[in-house]
């Protein structure tokens, strides 16, 4: 393998691993912070809670774009509370109570 090739796989690697520990860090601040009930949709959805359901989990949902470019912190996340990123009518606080998805329309409160 020549030594530029080796040097753009190496590369490309160490960006997944980032992304991947951002996530995790996310994750852990989130549960942290609200402490969802572990039988909800929220706390079983992992990294759903920020990504479109794909293969592999590179694009962010609405609320998972809020959050894009922030500190991995919990002012960072409740600085987004108030919104209603998947504009089902439901703030993100709501659905987060509710144990719902904030980022997905399909996922909300039950009224």
């Amino acid at each position: 393998m020549k030594k530029s090739t080796l040097i753009i796989v190496i590369a490309g690697i160490l960006v997944i691993c980032v992304a991947a520990l951002a996530s995790v860090a996310w994750q852990k601040t989130f549960d942290s912070l609200y402490k969802p009930n572990p039988g909800s949709v929220i706390a079983k959805a992992k990294c759903d809670l920020c990504h479109v359901k794909s293969k592999p989990r590179t694009e962010l949902n609405a609320y998972g774009k809020l959050l894009k470019g922030k500190k991995v912190d919990a002012a960072s996340l409740r600085a987004i509370e108030s919104i209603d990123a998947d504009k089902d009518k439901s703030s993100n606080i709501a659905e987060i109570k509710a144990g719902t998805l904030p980022g997905d329309p399909k996922s909300k409160p039950k009224k």
